[in-house]
């Protein structure tokens, strides 16, 4: 009896279906060949193609994703950012959102909120301003994300070498971003004892600044927001702050 070569676009489409699964699920070890007809191993990287659920986003809690952030960011730093199917998540991200968290930002461009977390299409409200301080505007920003739309986390992220914090410890006046800067004076003034220069050339002096400007933003948050420190007391979301190296990558938690 002859037995008959396999049909090759069967085959093909038996690959596809197998690459598929395993995109879309977890990652796993399949075998390839060398050169020398060799097996090893190749790992294949799991493809995120649906937003966050409603039902998944109320079963998680604060905790869970502030550990979820910080995982992400020792992927981002690793290089392995968690590959997505950026079209799909599109398209069901249009029929409603229920991100994880909220995150206040520095408008500076060398830090890509989304990508520093590994967060994708609907996974976290960004809100951005030059100082990552808060106003009016940017509290009823967090009130809806947290209270309407379900986030568990606020997260308060600054980054080393800011302009906005260097502008205003020198004292710069130029426009409304003398307005904008007195949001962050606040930060400057606590460490008035201070003995060292208070420019921005004395790095020990900025990084401290930097610091105090995401604690006072917090404290603030907490302060002017009656919504978000009730939910905060009650355990329904935390409230929390870092640094971002802008060298490594790495977020560096601020205890309060």
């Amino acid at each position: 009896m002859i037995k008959k070569s396999p049909n090759p676009l069967l085959s093909c489409c038996l690959f596809v279906i197998l690459l598929t699964g395993c995109a879309q699920n977890q990652p796993v070890a399949t075998k390839a060949t060398d050169d020398k007809n060799s097996e090893i191993e190749v790992d294949v990287k799991p493809l995120v193609n649906r937003v966050l659920t409603q039902a998944e986003q109320n079963a998680l809690t604060p905790d869970q994703v502030l550990t979820l952030l910080k995982e992400g960011n020792q992927r981002f730093v690793a290089g392995t950012l968690t590959a997505r199917d950026h079209s799909k998540l599109v398209r069901e991200a249009a029929l409603g959102q229920y991100p994880k968290a909220v995150v206040l930002s520095c408008l500076d461009s060398r830090v890509p909120v989304e990508d520093v977390f590994d967060r994708g299409i609907g996974d976290i409200f960004v809100a951005r301003v030059a100082g990552n301080f808060e106003n009016t505007d940017i509290l009823g920003s967090m009130e809806y994300a947290c209270k309407v739309a379900g986030s568990k986390l606020v997260f308060v992220l600054g980054h080393e070498r800011c302009g906005a914090v260097n502008a205003a410890i020198d004292g710069v006046e130029l426009g409304n971003i003398t307005a904008m800067l007195a949001n962050i004076k606040p930060a400057v003034d606590h460490f008035k004892d201070y003995k060292g220069e208070k420019t921005s050339t004395n790095r020990e002096f900025v990084k401290m600044v930097t610091a105090q400007n995401v604690l006072g933003t917090i404290d603030r948050i907490r302060i002017n927001s009656p919504i978000l420190k009730e939910m905060e007391q009650k355990g329904e979301i935390k409230i929390v702050g870092g640094i971002y190296n802008m060298q490594t990558g790495e977020i560096s938690m601020l205890e309060e």
